[in-house]
């Protein structure tokens, strides 16, 4: 498996994981991840972690057809729970909502007493991610955004404690919070494209909501100051 057989997203996740890391991929798939590392590193070694049956058995037949199994264990099972309490230094949650990748650090958090880095790419909501980072001694060191066939990703990378100067500011600390405090620096296209998108979705939103017999001024105020968040953003 080389850089043609494996996605430009999961490439950039890849990127931020050391050599000879021992990883845990959580929501596996089909194990190209942690295929294209070890194939790439014949150090490094991975537990493929998958709670549903078809992709797990998809998971096993890849690492098998690419005799993998003495670097990658496939696990069933749910969220972190594949993994024991002090098994692996850096765990990677790749492919799924930010709300949910949340959910499961939260759930599994006892078997991340060892974890020196999480790299998570959520597909929506990555502020929940940046917020779960902050409040659980996860520093968050890096992020990065890409466009790939159509759809805008975000990875985002934390260490455990104190790793240096933190990247938000008080003053802006819930702007950065939902932006990204090392993507409102660059403010590369991708980033532009994927907030101009959602600034006509909730201008949209807002004139549906005016619309309503009862009007919610809570809301209403609320997305007028979303809106104005990013129109100054952009």
């Amino acid at each position: 498996m080389n850089k043609k057989n494996i996605s430009e997203r999961l490439q950039l996740v890849a990127s931020f994981l050391p050599k000879r890391a021992f990883f845990a991929d959580i929501g596996s798939d089909h194990a190209y991840l942690p295929c294209f590392v070890c194939i790439n590193d014949k150090y490094a070694k991975a537990i493929a972690g998958e709670i549903n049956e078809g992709p797990y058995q998809s998971a096993k037949r890849t690492v098998e057809e690419l005799k993998l199994q003495e670097q990658i264990e496939v696990r069933k099972g749910n969220g972190l729970a594949v993994i024991k309490e002090t098994e692996v230094s850096h765990v990677v949650i790749a492919g799924m909502g930010g709300s949910l990748i949340s959910t499961i650090l939260a759930e599994g958090k006892a078997n991340l007493k060892k974890v020196e880095r999480i790299i998570a790419q959520p597909n929506v909501d990555a502020d929940t991610v940046r917020k779960w980072f902050f409040n659980n001694n996860y520093h968050l060191v890096d992020e990065k955004i890409i466009k790939e066939d159509g759809r805008i990703y975000e990875v985002l990378v934390g260490i455990r404690g104190n790793a240096g100067e933190s990247p938000y500011t008080k003053e802006n600390l819930d702007r950065e919070l939902l932006f990204g405090p090392f993507l409102l620096r660059e403010k590369t296209e991708p980033f532009k494209e994927k907030w101009r998108s959602e600034l006509e979705k909730k201008l949209l939103a807002l004139e549906q909501i005016k619309k309503a017999k009862i009007l919610d001024e809570n809301k209403i105020n609320q997305f007028k100051s979303e809106i104005a968040a990013i129109e100054e953003v952009l």
